[in-house]
């Protein structure tokens, strides 16, 4: 198990380095262009989805078609807790996106210099910034709600509570109850993440631009709806 874990740590790392330099590279394109920001972030798609649905197949596939980087749970639960990463981050910034993340940060009442105790707060500010460098596919952690509206696409996926549970408990090889036992508390602790820093009902209609019942479509559809949702946001998909 120690084992399993420091290699999925290794991974997390190489993902996160690969990004970085491809944020350094982007920046020295950008600067040898003089390009200029036309809008707060760059296009992006945010998905949410039922606890016990898996997203995996999706997030390949979305990768595959956009060429766009994934930030799921995990890539962004170790953006955000480690500093040396996020000063890379910054450092790949200019003085106009800088400047912006400041503004953003001072109109819900936090500085980005006394952020890094508080995981929330970290989150938000890594969320901020990576969609200022790059397009992106944000995975869960209400990503959504941190990102400037107007722009990106929002995206749910749902199904019914039985079909997660049925689903959850054969990705993990656990009985029916005690699937639906650990559905149950990730979705309560997903409603008071969501309730105490949003101040909204985790699943508020209005939070998204589509919705796909998963339980009618495959993933591959799924994605086939998501690009054709992209397309009439102006995004070549």
């Amino acid at each position: 198990m120690a084992h399993t874990l420091h290699s999925h740590s290794r991974e997390i790392d190489a993902l996160i380095e690969r990004q970085i330099r491809n944020w350094e590279i982007a920046r020295q394109q950008k600067l040898e262009a003089e390009t200029r920001v036309t809008r707060p972030v760059e296009e992006f798609v945010a998905i949410s989805r039922n606890a016990g649905l898996p997203v995996e197949e999706i997030n390949e596939l979305l990768h595959a078609r956009l060429g766009w980087p994934v930030f799921d749970k995990d890539l962004l639960q170790a953006m955000s807790g480690n500093d040396s990463v996020r000063q890379r981050l910054y450092a790949t910034m200019d003085e106009r996106d800088l400047s912006w993340l400041e503004e953003c940060l001072r109109a819900i009442g936090m500085d980005r210099h006394e952020s890094r105790n508080d995981y929330f707060h970290r989150l938000r500010e890594a969320v901020l910034s990576l969609a200022r460098k790059s397009h992106a596919i944000f995975i869960g952690r209400a990503a959504d709600l941190i990102l400037p509206k107007g722009v990106g696409l929002r995206v749910r996926l749902t199904a019914s509570h039985d079909y997660c549970v049925r689903r959850h408990a054969t990705d993990k090889g656990v009985s029916i109850t005690a699937a639906e036992q650990e559905i149950d508390a990730l979705e309560h602790d997903r409603a008071k993440f969501v309730q105490h820093h949003f101040g909204i009902e985790a699943n508020e209609p209005t939070r998204y631009d589509l919705a796909i019942n998963m339980e009618r479509f495959t993933a591959r559809q799924a994605v086939d709806i998501i690009l054709a949702a992209l397309r009439l946001h102006g995004v070549e998909a």
